[in-house]
């Protein structure tokens, strides 16, 4: 596997990113390494928080969020998953598979030692971080979703798949610009250059272009029974789990209601709608640290 590592000095100096990075060797199924780069905030003590990012954002994401979390006396854990942000990034398209995502992170996970993690996870973050979820329940304590699902074969609709075709035509993948289109404020030039700070050219964007057509979206897609499996978990899941999706976002608006309806732990949450885009994390930093911490001393 051919491995690109994007130069630290793109990282120099991102507006409202004073965070020092956390770097972890994983094992790949094919026997090579990669590295994991990931934020470690707050005290050791505290309640580990897994904040799980999407496409085609990374960690920065939660910038706002991990000091309101670390106030709370929380410990804040945001992994960039592979292919994004300081992580490394596979070459090739077909080194990107939904099944080695969640392999990798699982790797990660297990090396923090985290337990009682409450988890918030959005868009990718989801359907990676509930599979996280499904294979290791013992280590989590509850979790918040938010814009993202778990597909078993079905069409996520009309918005999905205007993505799914734009991602896959355009000719330059232009990460900030596609961040500032998701949100309901508009991202300062600042804020949408560190969202372009990983990738210093098209090259880097191979994991980034192929997640698209790793949902699975139909029946014969890959990862199809795996997710089934890990609904069967969900389904006998009674700690909390939390919706808080946005009620500005075309590809998961409505996804919430399939998590209020079959997994146990729901039945007793006051599930909340918020106000914002795709990634609502730039919206309602603010409500979502709340939401957490809420959980978390509930």
């Amino acid at each position: 596997m051919d491995i690109l590592r994007t130069p630290e000095e793109r990282f120099a100096n991102l507006a409202d990113f004073a965070f020092a990075p956390h770097y972890a060797q994983i094992t790949d199924r094919d026997g090579g390494e990669l590295r994991v780069h990931y934020l470690d905030e707050g005290p050791r003590d505290g309640t580990p928080v897994l904040l799980m990012h999407g496409e085609p954002s990374w960690s920065y994401l939660y910038r706002h969020i991990i000091p309101r979390l670390i106030s709370a006396g929380h410990r804040a854990l945001a992994p960039d998953l592979i292919g994004f942000g300081r992580s490394d990034k596979p070459a090739k398209r077909e080194d990107y598979s939904y099944e080695r995502h969640v392999d990798w992170m699982a790797d990660w996970l297990t090396q923090t030692g985290a337990t009682s993690i409450v988890m918030f996870c959005q868009d990718w973050g989801g359907l990676i971080g509930l599979r996280l979820l499904a294979r290791f329940p013992d280590r989590f304590a509850g979790v918040i979703v938010s814009n993202t699902g778990l597909p078993t074969g079905q069409s996520p609709g009309p918005g999905f798949a205007q993505w799914l075709q734009l991602s896959q035509s355009i000719p330059e993948f232009p990460v900030g610009r596609l961040l500032d289109m998701a949100t309901s404020r508009e991202l300062s030039e600042a804020e949408r250059d560190a969202y372009d700070a990983p990738f210093p050219d098209e090259s880097f964007k191979e994991g980034a272009r192929q997640f698209p057509t790793l949902v699975p979206i139909s029946p014969t897609h890959a990862s199809v029974a795996e997710n089934i499996a890990a609904w069967k978990v969900l389904e006998a899941w009674e700690k909390p789990l939390l919706t808080a999706f946005s009620d500005n976002d075309p590809v998961t608006k409505g996804g919430e209601a399939i998590f209020q309806a079959k997994v146990p732990g729901a039945k007793t949450q006051n599930h909340v709608i918020l106000h914002g885009g795709h990634f609502v994390q730039e919206d309602q930093p603010q409500e979502i640290a709340m939401l957490i911490d809420k959980m978390i001393k509930g």
